[in-house]
């Protein structure tokens, strides 16, 4: 299954929509990096890193984050990635929550990574499967 990261500048916010991803897909590697190491609202790569490594898998991980600076740690935790690691990990700019969901149940159901990330950009889109 593709593993999730969810990437948040509140660790509350990281953790609560991996709790509810999970709900929808019960099993599904999904881990949540949010806020700093220090316990501050913000991103910290390392906690990022940390998270991709916790849920990687050949079939690959989702990264789902909510504001630009994620986006940004997010590119940065990439480079610490051995490149045959690197080439299975894409970061993916949707609605956190909605993103997130849909992700999971795609991944539930044993979707690639590309899959996924059409399913999501339909959802985004308002497309209906």
């Amino acid at each position: 299954m593709v593993g999730l990261v969810i990437v948040s500048h509140s660790e509350k916010v990281a953790q609560g929509v991996k709790e509810l991803a999970s709900q929808m897909a019960s099993g599904l590697p999904i881990a949540a990096a949010g806020g700093t190491s220090d316990g501050r609202l913000g991103t910290d790569m390392g906690k990022i890193l940390n998270a991709i490594n916790e849920v990687y898998s050949q079939d690959g991980v989702l990264i789902i984050f909510d504001l630009g600076s994620a986006y940004m740690n997010a590119e940065m935790a990439l480079e610490f990635l051995e490149e045959d690691m690197r080439n299975n990990v894409e970061i993916i700019d949707t609605a956190i929550v909605e993103g997130a969901i849909t992700a999971a149940v795609e991944s539930s159901i044993g979707k690639t990574m590309s899959e996924i990330k059409e399913a999501v950009k339909n959802m985004s889109l308002g497309k209906m499967p």
